[in-house]
């Protein structure tokens, strides 16, 4: 937690975050610790018996933490869920609407729709593309937003005359080969994040191969297509590509490579990878080489948070990824 504290400036005391799995051992440690430690009000998920019976083998209280589930919700809940699952998805048949709304991932979603939390963090006994699709099917998009995505907080040591200089990547988790219009998205989606979490203005950078049309393709072409379509979407917002990773990051490479003004170039804090390829390989020779501390990925582009965890999730990890996704709450 030392870690990510002066990243938690929007976190403010309260806020609830709903739990689906919350019988998994880990999950109900990290409930009593974020409740102890006033980070979060945790609501856990699951059969009821199941989720005592996990804190009783860990040698954990329940007391504060409140259990519900799903499956034996009160009616009146489940009946006010469909109804506004129906309104949302205009179709779907009542029988089937009832039913997803027992499911822990889809309640977990309709009660932040509905105000009963203000996020919900899931993911070490689903995968991450259920996990997506119960945030898409439940809370949804932000305006103006089409693509889900997610972002890694990176914390480099020395950069920058840091001790940790945060930086935030983006996407390294979700979307393998995104296009113009999708990598606006990750962009618009990320500088919001980076809004919530840094101590500074978002600077984003759209990476590349080339720097400001040292290099010619499709490739790049794809990046300046999504500048303009950013441009226009966010005309106040400060990016800039197509640009190298030096070229984006260091200032006296930037005043050699870029010979345009830029507010972004040699000052990024936010870096837009082409494609998961790229993003997944640089998030991780970051981590490993530098010896930077990769906290992530967070899922991003919902209209209320969401967030995934690993399978291996530790209990920290749980904990670190509630904390940031209710920072990320207005």
């Amino acid at each position: 937690m030392d870690n990510i504290k002066p990243y938690l400036k929007n976190l403010k005391t309260g806020r609830r975050v709903v739990l689906p799995e919350g019988s998994d051992p880990r999950i109900v440690k990290a409930a009593r610790r974020l409740l102890d430690e006033s980070i979060a009000r945790p609501i856990l998920l699951g059969k009821t018996d199941e989720i005592i019976n996990a804190a009783r083998r860990e040698s954990c209280a329940l007391d504060g933490i409140e259990l519900i589930d799903p499956a034996d919700a009160p009616t009146e809940m489940i009946e006010n869920f469909s109804e506004a699952y129906v309104a949302g998805r205009p179709g779907t048949r009542d029988g089937v609407a009832r039913r997803l709304m027992r499911k822990p991932l889809f309640f977990a979603g309709m009660l932040v729709k509905n105000g009963g939390a203000d996020a919900f963090v899931a993911g070490v006994s689903h995968p991450t593309a259920r996990v997506i699709e119960a945030g898409l099917m439940t809370i949804g998009l932000a305006p103006g937003i089409n693509t889900p995505s997610s972002y890694f907080l990176m914390l480099v040591p020395g950069f920058r005359g840091a001790p940790h200089s945060p930086l935030i990547f983006a996407d390294c988790a979700v979307n393998i080969d995104p296009d113009s219009e999708q990598l606006a998205d990750i962009a618009l989606a990320s500088a919001s994040s980076a809004a919530h979490l840094l101590n500074d203005t978002p600077k984003v950078a759209l990476l590349s191969f080339s720097t400001r049309g040292s290099a010619r393709h499709v490739r790049v072409d794809k990046i300046t297509d999504a500048l303009d379509i950013i441009r226009r979407r966010a005309p106040e917002l400060a990016v800039d590509g197509e640009l190298q990773a030096d070229s984006a990051l260091i200032e006296t490479v930037a005043k050699a490579k870029v010979r345009a003004d830029s507010t972004v170039a040699g000052h990024a804090n936010v870096l837009i990878f082409p494609d998961l390829d790229a993003g997944n390989i640089a998030y991780k020779l970051t981590q490993y080489l530098a010896d930077a501390i990769a906290i992530g990925p967070f899922l991003q582009g919902f209209s209320r948070p969401v967030s995934d965890l690993s399978r291996g999730a530790s209990v920290d990890d749980i904990i670190a990824a509630a904390a940031i996704t209710l920072a990320s709450a207005d």
